[in-house]
């Protein structure tokens, strides 16, 4: 299902996303009407939208629910579903017009939830404006394609310092044998990576992961809305344990998130 403000999005609505690739989304999710994080997949609309579009453009949240709602109802099973916000009228010769952004609400079938671990590679990368979810997908997809035709799963990317980011489309975190680690790098600010902070009740800190310290690691994890938590068993051939206990209660901890309704 593809609706833009509730409507069938038309061919020039569509084209015009993929031309000019101007906006921003959040993914989520849905199972039984429901959503883990919705309350901070709404912010983040609001917020994105503010950096994007200007402060007096922020979309509705209730009216992101509802088209949410209708592009859920009378299907079985879980879902994604994407919120896009995009302004189709926006054009590459003055992006600096007076924006109107629209809702486009897209859904498919949901990844398995418990997919197999991933192999991961680095890459330098910075992605533009980290902090927002944006449609500029194509370096990250590039990275991950390369990774792909070399053998490995995905693409994890290292800041100008050589430090870890995040992952191409997901966050990431670490176990050293005593605590949860985050990153201390400016990435996307992940939902999935906000309710594990929340809800794992062991010692946790954020501070600088080098390639140098992978080797002291004992387990590594990707998190994203899709799957939740899906261990990384290898880093740059760098083994990691992708069955240590701990992912097992982080996995727990996040499916005992009480999830929202739409």
């Amino acid at each position: 299902m593809t609706e833009l403000n509730g409507e069938p999005a038309g061919i020039r609505e569509l084209t015009a996303l993929a031309m000019t690739n101007y906006g921003h989304f959040t993914t989520m999710r849905v199972e039984d009407g429901r959503v883990r994080g919705l309350s901070l997949h709404l912010d983040r609309l609001v917020r994105d939208c503010a950096v994007l579009f200007g402060t007096d453009t922020d979309p509705d949240r209730d009216r992101i629910r509802e088209l949410a709602r209708r592009a859920v109802a009378d299907t079985t099973g879980p879902l994604t579903v994407r919120v896009t916000v995009y302004d189709p009228d926006l054009g590459l010769e003055r992006p600096g017009a007076e924006a109107a952004p629209r809702i486009l609400v897209t859904t498919r079938p949901a990844a398995a939830p418990s997919p197999p671990p991933l192999s991961v590679r680095t890459a330098a990368h910075h992605r533009d404006l980290p902090e927002v979810k944006h449609v500029g997908l194509f370096g990250l997809l590039r990275l991950r394609r390369l990774a792909q035709l070399d053998g490995y799963d995905d693409v994890l990317l290292m800041d100008e310092r050589g430090a870890v980011s995040e992952g191409a489309t997901w966050n990431v975190g670490f176990f050293d044998g005593e605590r949860v680690l985050w990153p201390d790098a400016v990435c996307l600010p992940g939902v999935t990576q906000e309710l594990v902070r929340r809800g794992y009740g062991g010692p946790q800190r954020t501070e600088r992961i080098d390639r140098e310290r992978l080797g002291e690691l004992r387990a590594a994890f990707a998190l994203n809305a899709g799957v939740g938590v899906r261990p990384i068993r290898s880093i740059d051939g760098v083994e990691l344990d992708p069955e240590h206990p701990v992912l097992d209660t982080l996995r727990e901890e996040y499916a005992a998130t009480e999830a929202e309704p739409l």
